[in-house]
């Protein structure tokens, strides 16, 4: 079976019975935790990749990880999918389930790419001047990348904004060597 459609009837499934309990922000919230250990954690994912690791192990080592920082349903919701030995679809249901969030909530995600750590306050600011000008509700998220040299890259959607000062001095001396 493919997985993308594997990955689509979980998370679409998740998706339902949040809305239909009225627990869609808590899930989200939930499902955003996993994902973000799927994206941070090369053991992490070793363990849902390996086929050595019996179920009733990585249901166990699923509890232990998830079981105060989860709620229950969304624990429960991880605990069938690795009984159905689908585990290494995590990362995929969650990518979909976070997608349904976004698209149900009118939410877009975007993303801020600069050569430090913004603060706090400077990363609000940013939000809310894209919420004024796109009128959606904004999800940002930051990246540091200090080959930028200085200056920023925003993409939004689609769309990339590239800012930096690497990217300017680039075009300079294109600029310069095609003369």
């Amino acid at each position: 079976m493919n997985h993308c459609k594997i990955n689509v009837r979980y998370a679409k499934a998740f998706f339902s019975l949040g809305k239909e309990q009225n627990r869609l922000e808590i899930l989200h919230q939930d499902i955003g935790k996993v994902y973000a250990l799927c994206r941070q954690s090369d053991d992490f994912m070793q363990l849902l990749e390996n086929p050595v690791i019996l179920t009733s192990q990585k249901k166990e080592i699923f509890r232990e990880i998830f079981h105060s920082r989860i709620s229950e349903l969304t624990l429960r919701f991880i605990l069938l999918i690795a009984e159905n030995h689908r585990e290494t679809e995590i990362p995929g249901i969650c990518r979909n389930f976070v997608d349904m969030v976004r698209a149900d909530q009118g939410i877009v995600p975007a993303t801020v790419t600069t050569a430090e750590k913004l603060s706090g306050d400077t990363m609000e600011k940013i939000k809310q001047s894209l919420e004024k000008e796109t009128g959606k509700k904004i999800e940002l998220t930051d990246k540091v990348n200090p080959s930028l040299i200085g200056g920023v890259v925003l993409r939004l959607e689609d769309l990339q904004f590239d800012g930096s000062i690497a990217t300017q001095l680039k075009k300079i001396r294109s600029a310069m060597l095609t003369k």
